[in-house]
């Protein structure tokens, strides 16, 4: 549900005295209450990251965007100005699997998730029905190596059709070419198993089971050309033993990937995700 009383305001620029002093005076100026601030120094990186959530009295957007471009200008920032609780509008891809679908759709149906999906694309007509009992429109891609291009294409269409602000590949079981990549940076998040770079390819719970691994896992990460190594957002892992069967592996790692992913969208949907270099910053 939008806040329309309180904006949020995330900035990131060249660290350098003076920032928090000359954001926080031209919100007070902007006659905006500040109702939670928070801030970090990336020292690898030299880059200052800020997240603001801002009490509307005699605020104003079209003024204080006005005066803040200068302020902002001057201190070579990147910056974002939203309204609190807004549903950003997510596209997402899937294939046959639906623990992290259904995860994605129900969450979003209770109001956890502050998103909306206005369309599921997937490559196999597996999860029609699960879309459509929460009423969101799917729609096949067939997805070979003759046909891949055509299908990328019609991605990209549909982020413009719909001006999609983030694309989730709920397990998603297809290799983006990295000019897609490219065209999604920092828009586009994927779901994996902690094993990686470990027990690649088919049936990895079955590998993991039979080295006796100890902990299972899920890692969530924006899409980068390099496969599965994009900036991280979000981990979870859960202690397993010998006595665990591979169908038991299968459904905790499942449950991993569903919270997982879910975390990482909303962390996302609520501004708290800035990346620094191939590494994020998040705000809690």
């Amino acid at each position: 549900m939008i806040d329309s009383t309180h904006w949020l305001l995330t900035l990131t620029c060249p660290d350098r005295p003076g920032i928090v002093h000359a954001v926080t005076g031209a919100i007070v100026e902007a006659q905006g209450n500040i109702t939670e601030l928070q801030q970090f120094t990336s020292t690898e990186s030299g880059r200052f990251f800020m997240r603001v959530q801002v009490q509307q009295l005699g605020f104003d957007r079209s003024s204080f965007e006005d005066r803040f471009g200068a302020v902002a200008d001057g201190l070579r920032a990147e910056w974002n100005l939203d309204y609190v609780g807004r549903r950003r509008r997510t596209l997402v891809l899937a294939s046959k699997a639906g623990h992290c679908l259904n995860d994605l759709l129900f969450r979003t149906r209770s109001g956890y998730l502050p998103i909306q999906i206005p369309l599921i694309l997937a490559n196999h007509p597996d999860l029609e029905d699960l879309a459509t009992f929460y009423a969101v429109p799917f729609e096949q891609l067939t997805v070979t190596p003759e046909s891949k291009a055509e299908a990328e294409h019609r991605i990209l269409d549909a982020v413009a059709e719909y001006d999609i602000e983030l694309v989730v590949l709920a397990r998603y079981m297809q290799i983006l070419s990295p000019e897609l990549c490219h065209e999604l940076a920092g828009r586009a998040i994927n779901i994996h198993h902690s094993f990686l770079p470990g027990f690649k390819g088919a049936r990895p719970y079955h590998q993991a089971h039979s080295r006796g691994v100890k902990l299972i896992g899920a890692t969530a990460h924006f899409v980068t050309p390099d496969l599965d190594e994009g900036p991280i957002i979000e981990q979870n892992v859960r202690r397993v033993d010998h006595t665990m069967g591979v169908s038991q592996l299968v459904a905790m790692g499942q449950e991993q990937e569903a919270r997982t992913l879910t975390e990482a969208v909303r962390l996302f949907g609520e501004h708290r995700v800035l990346t620094d270099g191939t590494r994020t910053i998040i705000f809690r």
